[in-house]
C-alpha cells in the first residue's frame, strides 16, 4: 500500500468523492476486509457494498488482497491501494488553476494556484516514475517560525527572497548539456490551528507566498 497516491482521472475522482465510497476507502486503508465485513460497519447490505467496491476497484482505488472460504461462499478480501488520496487539478482540467495568468506574491489565491500546480506536476511525475520503475528526485522543507511583529515577517520574506534568488543565480545553468530544469516554490503563510471562529463565523487567514525568479542574464 502506498502512503499517498494522486487521482488524475475525472471518473476516479467522482467515485472517490462519494460519501459511502470514501468511507469504504477509509475502512480498507486500515486493513483488508470483505463486503460482508464492511456491510456491518457502513450500515449497508452486502450487495450494495459489493456494488461500491466494484466501482472503486474499476478505477484502481482498491485491489484484491486475497480470498477466503466461508461456508459455501468464497469471499474476496479487498484493500485500499493507498492510505491517502489527493485529487489532482487534472481531474478538472478545463478549470484547473493557472498561476501564470497573474502573479501576485501577496495573494492567497495565487498561493493556492501554485499549490494546485504543485499537486498536478508532482502527481504526474510520480505516475511517470512508477511506470518507468525509477525513483523521483525531489526535496521539500517544512518548518514553522513565530514572528514577533509584521515588520519582522516582512524582513524575513525579503531576506528569504534574496537568499533563494542568490542560490538560483549561482546554480542556474540553462545552457548546460543534459541539464534538467527544476521548479522552486517557497511559501510563507500563518500556521493553521483549530480555534473558535470569530464573530463572523470565518477563521482569520493570511498568506504571503514567495516564488523567487532566476535573475535575468
Amino acid at each position: 500500500m502506498l502512503d499517498v497516491t494522486v487521482i488524475e482521472d475525472p471518473e476516479a475522482a467522482a467515485v472517490s468523492l462519494d460519501p459511502i465510497r470514501a468511507r469504504l476507502l477509509a475502512e480498507l486503508a486500515a486493513g483488508p476486509a470483505s463486503a460482508a465485513m464492511l456491510a456491518g460497519k457502513v450500515g449497508l447490505p452486502r450487495q450494495k457494498v459489493n456494488y461500491h467496491l466494484k466501482a472503486l476497484e474499476k478505477h484502481g482505488l482498491v485491489e484484491l488482497a486475497g480470498e477466503r472460504r466461508k461456508g459455501n461462499v468464497t469471499e474476496r478480501l479487498m484493500r485500499a491501494t493507498a492510505a491517502s488520496y489527493v485529487i489532482s487539478p487534472l481531474a478538472l482540467a478545463a478549470v484547473q488553476p493557472d498561476p501564470d495568468r497573474f502573479r501576485d506574491q501577496l495573494s492567497a489565491r495565487w498561493l493556492l494556484a501554485l499549490g494546485a500546480r504543485l499537486v498536478r506536476d508532482v502527481g504526474t511525475l510520480i505516475t511517470g516514475a512508477a511506470r518507468a520503475r525509477k525513483r523521483l528526485a525531489t526535496y521539500a522543507l517544512d518548518g514553522e517560525v513565530t514572528f514577533s511583529s509584521a515588520a519582522d515577517r516582512a524582513a524575513f520574506v525579503q531576506e528569504l527572497t534574496a537568499g533563494v534568488s542568490a542560490l538560483i543565480s549561482k546554480y542556474d545553468a540553462p545552457d548546460a548539456q543534459g541539464g534538467r530544469g527544476h521548479r522552486i516554490v517557497v511559501a510563507v503563510h500563518p500556521t493553521v490551528k483549530p480555534r473558535p471562529a470569530d464573530d463572523t463565523g470565518r477563521p482569520e487567514v493570511l498568506a504571503l507566498p514567495v516564488q523567487p525568479e532566476p535573475p535575468a542574464r
